[in-house]
């Protein structure tokens, strides 16, 4: 396929020059490899990226090889593998300042950490998480500290989809199970057979300084730099938001999984992995956000749409852009992708700016979108 690139770079370039971003990358591949590539403002070639939620795809991937070998699998309840899970409450609400707790209904399984139902919550889009941090003091995940895990189920497993710590408790699986430390099995098994060479959860002094420092959108619309960060020394390998990477290493990512997850996956996984995981349940309307310098409030796309293991989905096709089967997510300093393996094309854009959802990033990311599928239309056309 080729690939005439130069309508993304002016509009990267002048997402930059107006002020939207102070720096941005963006890459696009096929089955065969990358097609497009360019950064731009405070972005070098080379920039390293909070991958933040980006991180969750990453780890599902290796809890799938795991599953894939016989040692995992998805109908499997969390306590029988990580029995400190069995610990865990739903919070129901409040009695005053004291947290009302019961047993869950029902067992959460590896299934349902995967499809962010196993009645787990984040503590800035959960209003009733967001008030047991403050009424008791428990830290969050965002503080590195590994007990911010042990906090209770905001749902009865399997009853609906909340966003949350699932996939952080996922790696723990896959540490528990393979032995290692999740950055140790990445890096082994994800990383390295893909040349994902800059990608880890600890930097390198060399990589810290490749690092694109996080800006804050301000009321007035003007960027200043960012009071929030993750943590520099975090107690656990998060695998709900603990890695870092450049644009070119998640392209990697995504190519294997357009490429029936050639060197990390069998194609049969990859194929289960896209289909919808949640049955019945629905995502929510809206994700309101407790903590609106970190998030915008999230409404839901106007589309059909589920839940794969791993991946949000899209599931119907979007004249001029993603088709239907589409998996796809995000990273909350505004980084997102998609996998469209229909089309057999993938996009990743990056950059580290709050709050999440931020509008003029959003616009970037939609005209980007639109310039990939233009391009591919292009070449089809052309064949």
């Amino acid at each position: 396929m080729t690939f005439d690139g130069s309508a993304i770079k002016a509009l990267l370039d002048r997402a930059v020059s107006r002020g939207s971003v102070h720096g941005i990358a963006a890459m696009v591949v096929g089955r065969g490899g990358p097609l497009f590539h360019h950064a731009a403002g405070e972005a070098g070639e080379n920039a390293m990226f909070r991958n933040a939620s980006m991180t969750k795809a990453v780890a599902t991937t290796a809890a799938l090889q795991l599953v894939e070998q016989g040692l995992l699998s998805l109908d499997a309840t969390v306590e029988s593998i990580l029995p400190e899970f069995g610990q865990l409450q739903v919070l129901d609400g409040f009695d005053g300042d004291r947290p009302r707790l019961r047993p869950p209904a029902s067992k959460a399984t590896v299934r349902q950490l995967m499809t962010h139902s196993a009645g787990l919550g984040y503590f800035f889009y959960n209003h009733k998480l967001m008030r047991y941090h403050e009424v008791t003091g428990a830290p969050n995940p965002l503080t590195g500290l590994k007990r911010s895990l042990s906090v209770p189920l905001v749902n009865d497993p399997g009853t609906a989809w909340e966003y949350g710590i699932n996939t952080d408790w996922l790696g723990l699986i896959v540490e528990r199970l393979s032995g290692q430390s999740l950055s140790s099995y990445l890096k082994q098994q994800v990383y390295d057979p893909l040349g994902m060479n800059d990608s880890t959860f600890a930097l390198s002094a060399e990589q810290r300084g490749r690092l694109l420092r996080v800006m804050q959108r301000q009321d007035n619309g003007t960027l200043a730099p960012s009071m929030l960060d993750l943590p520099p020394a975090p107690e656990w390998d998060a695998a709900g938001h603990g890695s870092y990477g450049t644009v070119q290493d998640y392209g990697r990512f995504v190519q294997a999984w357009l490429n029936d997850g050639a060197g990390i996956l069998k194609s049969a996984t990859v194929r289960m992995a896209m289909e919808n995981h949640l049955g019945q349940i629905k995502l929510p309307d809206l994700q309101k956000s407790t903590v609106p310098k970190l998030s915008n409030d999230v409404p839901s796309f106007p589309m059909p749409q589920s839940w794969g293991l791993g991946f949000h989905l899209t599931l119907a096709d979007l004249p001029g852009m993603r088709s239907s089967g589409t998996g796809a997510w995000a990273g909350i300093f505004n980084s997102f992708y998609w996998i469209d393996r229909s089309k057999g094309i993938g996009g990743v854009l990056m950059t580290q700016l709050l709050p999440f959802l931020d509008i003029p990033v959003i616009r970037t990311l939609m005209g980007f979108e639109a310039a990939v599928y233009e391009q591919v239309g292009a070449a089809v056309l052309a064949a």
